[in-house]
């Protein structure tokens, strides 16, 4: 659902809006996994396409008010895959040597003010509640 559109909205608000959507719905999970666990995430490291754009990483680390870290492969499901294979043909002695592997590229530091940040999630969260039931069966 779009909501909220002017005569002045283009696609730069609509592409910043899905942006903002993710990063929004990122910290409705990590609260999610925070409460289930019982364990506070200190930071957020990301990974996949989506981390190349500067503007959601800097929206992610204020929305989560956390650190957020990009790692030097960004695309580390095929990583993973490699990893994998590698640990079951006995290329790699054991996951401490992969460990040592990881190296941050960037960190971003939240720069959004506690009351904005709140200000903006509870308006994502008002625009979710009224989508409910919007369309019918």
């Amino acid at each position: 659902m779009i909501a909220g559109l002017t005569r002045y909205a283009n696609k730069g608000h609509l592409a910043r809006a899905v942006l903002e959507a993710t990063a929004y719905q990122t910290r409705e999970v990590v609260e999610a996994m925070e409460r289930d666990a019982k364990i506070p995430l200190a930071f957020l490291r990301v990974d996949g396409g989506m981390v190349s754009n500067e503007l959601l990483m800097q929206f992610q680390s204020d929305i989560l008010n956390r650190d957020v870290v990009r790692p030097k492969v960004a695309e580390t499901t095929a990583l993973g895959a490699a990893y994998a294979a590698g640990l079951a043909v006995g290329f790699y002695k054991g996951t401490e040597e992969l460990q040592a592997n990881w190296q941050a590229d960037r960190t971003w530091k939240p720069a959004l003010g506690e009351q904005m940040r709140e200000k903006l999630y509870r308006e994502w969260n008002k625009a979710v509640t009224r989508s409910f039931d919007w369309a019918e069966n």
